[in-house]
Formats: structure tokens, C-alpha cells, sequence
């Protein structure tokens, strides 16, 4: 069983765009309006939050980087 290492925190946090930069709040809602949603931010220990996102079917998952770009090649672990 894997363990959940949010630690009780929310994957997209209800502050979300505390997180994010203001190219990437841009860009995230410019997506939203072509079915992208925020699935999580990474928050690691003093680094940049990671912002994830996933489109509307569900089978493409990118990084939004701090520029506003989409990166759908990350080089990022992800659990199933």
C-alpha cells in the first residue's frame, strides 16, 4: 500500500494560485478553457511548488512550468 505523503494536505490546495506565479495562473486559465485542470501541486521542501496538470480525457499529464508553458514530457514521478 503506498502511503500518502500530502500528510493530510489537499492535492490542489484552496489557495492554489498562492502557489503558482503569475504566468502560470494565466496560462492554467487560459487551459481550463480547453478542458485542463489543475490535478495537484508538489509542494517540496525548499523548492518550487510543481504544478501538475492533466487534460480533459485524462491520458495527458504535463507540468506547468514558472514560464506559462506546458511541459508534457516531465521528468517527474507519478503515482497510480
Amino acid at each position: 500500500m503506498d502511503r500518502d505523503k500530502r500528510c493530510g494536505q489537499a492535492a490542489v490546495p484552496a489557495n492554489a494560485a498562492v502557489f503558482l506565479n503569475d504566468l502560470q495562473v494565466l496560462a492554467l486559465s487560459h487551459m481550463e478553457c480547453f478542458g485542463w485542470q489543475l490535478m495537484f501541486i508538489r509542494r517540496p521542501l525548499f523548492q518550487d511548488p510543481i504544478a501538475v496538470v492533466v487534460d480533459d480525457q485524462g491520458t495527458k499529464v504535463g507540468v506547468l512550468e514558472s514560464d506559462g508553458q506546458v511541459n508534457l514530457e516531465p521528468n517527474i514521478q507519478l503515482r497510480h
